[in-house]
């Protein structure tokens, strides 16, 4: 069974405007799926994680693009980036869009060779996990979200309540197409392999790290930080490797598709914002399961509950514009005077601030932080408040209260 997905368009889009296009995301979030869905029959397959064929795509790329001709997919172009000047040469003499569809799990191997060899005729795209309104086969929004009046109560029409339980039982399974549309599936078996192939087939032979455990034990120790302000120097303190090493490695899995970093907002007016990142989990099921959560139910009642929540809500976000092809213009905004904001959306010179709460009682109190922003000299925009509550209520003029389940 297939599902559709929010990229599609974007995909489509892409592929009609430049010769190479070239899907990246972390393992099994749906690239391959997605793509040979979209494909048919009208596009010739070939992976590279076959070994006959990756060795031919490594030991004469020449031939290796005589044998299979374009239209074309190729999954996993990062095991042989030696494929990308000679796609160059391809799309500059032949120069027709939709030419070869590329997929790639590690961004960190590939971006180089992509932005050195394919500049001006690569389109790139980003996959995450299913999202709640994919897992759910809600109607489409086809827009990135903003905390505007009119966007809120579209999203909210356009979904279906969920109760505490399901929505943490979502947050602990995670959003990998394999494990959230399959409630048979063993949880702990599928995230067990899954670590294992990305320390040995990611980890190991791309990125030259040579101990696997202490690297395993670096991402649990990340992810017991998600959705905290990032601290390297405790983290690798508590990893027991060096703060370099932990520098390296925390790079890795950003550019494999397994973290990202919420930037702080500054700007020339503010000279006091504080200046680490905010360390997310791109995947909520994963952070679970490297911390040891056994249940949505202990997860839920338990001390990762506020920050997991937070967490899932910002991959929700994050997916509205990636799967729209659009980069997301995110930051947080905390100050030496301890306010904080979880985020804020800079859209054409507005900023729109957004609280999250595990609370199902939200209270304007929750988003007094909001008026810090005045002293940024922009435009402040709607803003919301996400939290447990059924119900789209205003908080202030400006403010309205967000149901997560209807992001």
């Amino acid at each position: 069974m297939y599902l559709s997905r929010q990229l599609e368009s974007s995909v489509k889009k892409a592929s009609k405007q430049f010769p190479v296009l070239l899907l990246t995301g972390a393992r099994q979030v749906g690239k391959t799926t997605l793509l040979r869905h979209l494909a048919r029959d009208n596009r010739t397959y070939v992976t590279l994680d076959d070994p006959l064929v990756l060795n031919l795509a490594r030991e004469d790329a020449a031939l290796f693009l005589k044998r299979y001709r374009p239209p074309l997919l190729i999954d996993e172009i990062q095991y042989a980036p030696g494929l990308l000047p000679h796609l160059k040469m391809i799309a500059d003499d032949d120069g027709r869009p939709g030419m070869f569809w590329l997929t790639g799990s590690q961004q960190f191997h590939l971006m180089r060779g992509v932005s050195e060899s394919l500049a001006g005729r690569v389109g790139v795209v980003q996959l995450l996990g299913l999202s709640l309104r994919e897992i759910n086969e809600f109607p489409g929004i086809g827009e990135a979200f903003t905390p505007t009046r009119e966007k809120i109560s579209r999203y909210v029409s356009t979904s279906t309540g969920l109760s505490l339980d399901e929505l943490y039982h979502h947050i602990w399974r995670g959003g990998y197409p394999g494990l959230a549309l399959n409630e048979g599936t063993d949880r702990d078996l599928f995230y067990g392999s899954y670590v294992q192939t990305y320390l040995q087939r990611d980890v190991r032979d791309l990125a030259r790290v040579g101990d696997e455990m202490s690297f395993l034990r670096f991402m649990r120790v990340a992810a017991g930080r998600t959705g905290q302000l990032l601290r390297l120097a405790e983290m690798a303190r508590d990893a027991d490797v060096a703060p370099n090493t932990a520098k390296n490695w925390l790079s890795i899995m950003q550019a494999s598709g397994i973290v990202y970093l919420l930037e702080p907002y500054h700007s020339n007016v503010t000279k006091r914002l504080i200046k680490a990142p905010k360390l997310y989990f791109l995947d909520t099921g994963l952070a679970a399961y490297l911390t040891e959560w056994t249940s949505a139910r202990t997860l839920e009642a338990g001390a990762m509950s506020g920050p997991i929540l937070e967490t899932w809500i910002v991959t929700e976000l994050l997916k509205s514009y990636w799967h729209n092809g659009k980069r997301a213009p995110f930051y947080y905004y905390r100050d030496k005077d301890k306010k904080e904001i979880d985020l804020l959306i800079v859209q054409d010179g507005v900023i729109y601030p957004l609280e999250f709460k595990k609370s199902a009682s939200p209270h304007k109190r929750d988003v007094r932080h909001f008026t810090a922003l005045g002293k940024l000299g922009m435009p402040i925009g709607h803003g919301g408040l996400v939290c447990l509550n059924d119900h789209c209520l205003p908080l202030t003029e400006s403010v309205d209260t967000i149901p997560a389940w209807a992001l």
